[in-house]
């Protein structure tokens, strides 16, 4: 039996612990995904404890102390901190499988030296000595950072964003990472929610421009995506509810718009067409540029209406959506294909069983370098150790895992780059069990190059962040 955690965790074939310790362990983390707050990496902020860095805005943990049936007022209510990190750690125990378990006591070894398990008795020992550690310049958020050997960081944003703390953070001498700006411009296509009418004004005022039809929308959206592109900008990220594909001529796009834009209703279908049209004149724009276009779609939001009247979006109330995207993401990607308009894209689903059409998908848009098509690592309710075996197996057997740009954080937390750890052991392991079940040559020299390739080489040659 090994040692709960131990040096071999999740390593249980002797190819997988060479690959790991020699290989994937040493490589530096590029971050091509996440949610973190450029303003906090330059302004270098200080948590005063765990609850803070642990608790603050992660809905993952937010789930499990719900579903161990904590008070909300414990989760993301005005309850004091070493309250708050009382209950999380008496919920813990109960997380038998659980990849936030996992996650958290990889946190405490690497972050903090600390070997204790996360549970009601050790609350208290585990608060003063990450209290403790907080003190120290080492974790700050620049000092995580630099010990996780973060190279490079895709933050998301919007397009008007000001982006003044990319700005601030390139020109910063004493700042040793690549942070640049992820363009995600969904509240600009989202003419069927609430909201829109008030972004367009949003815009219309940072690009100091009118926007009244479907030309003067696409131009100001040219400009910030000129803006972004100087600031380093090498990717989108698009959080669709579903993939849709319905064309029509350009007065009915106009006649959608200029209804949107009056505050009226528009149909399923009418949003879809906008939103159709929206995303191909991305496309065509993100591929003149070299950019990168990550799709992420399959989410139901906003599941409890309740919950989310009193504490807003992305608060742990969303759940996996079923339904046929495979059609529509064929046509979107025919489509920009046929006119040399394709991007280098990353396709997730947020439902599993989207793995085999995505792995197959992809197959029929490959060219113009490496792995140009990508099924992304598992995503949200699928970032498992289960999760991530079956996207990889799956990617193993309808495409080339070998080309895969492997693991990111999709995080809020700057305490969360031990998942890459988390993805590198599993992908190890993974590749392990093929070799010494004679499924793949035993040749260590290549195999070493390959999960170095999927643990960051990949994904440096894909991005290209500089």
């Amino acid at each position: 039996m090994q040692t709960f955690m131990g040096k071999d965790f999740l390593l249980s074939n002797e190819t997988a612990r060479v690959l790991y310790h020699q290989h994937a362990a040493k490589m530096p983390i590029i971050d091509y995904h996440c949610h973190i707050n450029p303003q906090e990496i330059m302004e270098n902020r200080k948590f005063e404890n765990i609850t803070q860095a642990w608790l603050g805005g992660d809905h993952y943990k937010w789930r499990l102390m719900r579903t161990m049936g904590v008070p909300e007022e414990f989760v993301t209510g005005n309850a004091p901190d070493r309250e708050k990190f009382q209950k999380f750690c008496e919920a813990m125990p109960y997380c038998v499988g659980s990849p936030v378990y996992h996650w958290c006591h990889l946190e405490l070894q690497r972050y903090f030296d600390c070997d204790l398990v996360l549970n009601g008795k050790n609350a208290q020992a585990i608060w003063d000595i990450t209290c403790e550690k907080f003190k120290q310049e080492s974790h700050t958020v620049r000092g995580l950072i630099a010990a996780s050997r973060v190279e490079a960081i895709g933050t998301t944003d919007d397009p008007a964003d000001s982006l003044e703390y990319h700005k601030a953070l390139r020109d910063d001498p004493t700042n040793t990472v690549v942070v640049v700006p992820t363009m995600r411009p969904d509240k600009a296509m989202n003419i069927d929610k609430p909201g829109f009418v008030e972004y367009i004004t949003k815009l219309a005022d940072v690009c100091e421009a009118k926007i009244g039809n479907v030309a003067e929308l696409k131009a100001a959206l040219l400009g910030r995506i000129k803006f972004f592109n100087e600031l380093g900008c090498r990717a989108s990220d698009h959080g669709l509810d579903y993939v849709t594909y319905r064309i029509a001529d350009a007065d009915t796009i106009e006649m959608i718009f200029k209804k949107g834009l009056s505050g009226s209703v528009v149909t399923v279908e009418e949003a879809e067409i906008f939103k159709t049209y929206m995303m191909l004149f991305f496309g065509r724009e993100f591929a003149k540029l070299g950019w990168v276009m990550q799709l992420h779609y399959g989410a139901q939001r906003n599941c409890n209406g309740a919950m989310f009247n009193l504490l807003g979006p992305d608060t742990g109330f969303d759940a996996i959506s079923v339904r046929n995207n495979g059609e529509a993401l064929v046509g979107f990607l025919n489509a920009l294909v046929s006119e040399g308009s394709l991007p280098k894209t990353i396709l997730y689903s947020l439902n599993p069983n989207d793995n085999a059409m995505l792995g197959s998908i992809i197959g029929c848009f490959q060219g113009d370098g490496v792995g140009k098509m990508q099924h992304g690592s598992a995503w949200w309710f699928n970032d498992t150790k289960r999760g991530m075996e079956e996207q990889m197996l799956t990617l193993a057997s309808l495409g080339a895992l070998g080309s895969f740009v492997g693991m990111l954080t999709d995080s809020r937390s700057f305490l969360s780059y031990p998942r890459h750890e988390y993805f590198r052991r599993i992908l190890c392991n993974l590749v392990g069990e093929l070799v010494e079940n004679g499924e793949y040559p035993r040749d260590m020299a290549f195999l070493g190059e390959l999960v170095e390739d999927i643990s960051y080489k990949n994904t440096a040659r894909y991005f290209n962040f500089g």
